[in-house]
């Protein structure tokens, strides 16, 4: 069963800018990943709804054992 990760958009709002968007990546789900701080990734729209995000060098595998695919 798939572990939900609620978290809000934030805005930045700086004087004479236009406002930017923020969502921060909770810890629990980057350490589940490997995600490190400074890596490059990109969203890709998939509907209204849905957003993937793309790692675009990610890092090999530490095991070659994988985790059982869920249903």
């Amino acid at each position: 069963m798939p572990t939900p990760y609620p978290l809000k958009v934030q805005a930045i709002r700086t004087q004479g800018t236009t406002p930017r968007l923020y969502v921060y990546f909770p810890i629990p789900l980057a350490a589940a990943i490997g995600l490190e701080a400074g890596e490059t990734v990109q969203w890709e729209l998939l509907d209204r709804g849905e957003l993937h995000l793309v790692r675009l060098q990610p890092p090999q595998p530490a095991t070659k054992k994988r985790a059982p695919r869920l249903a």
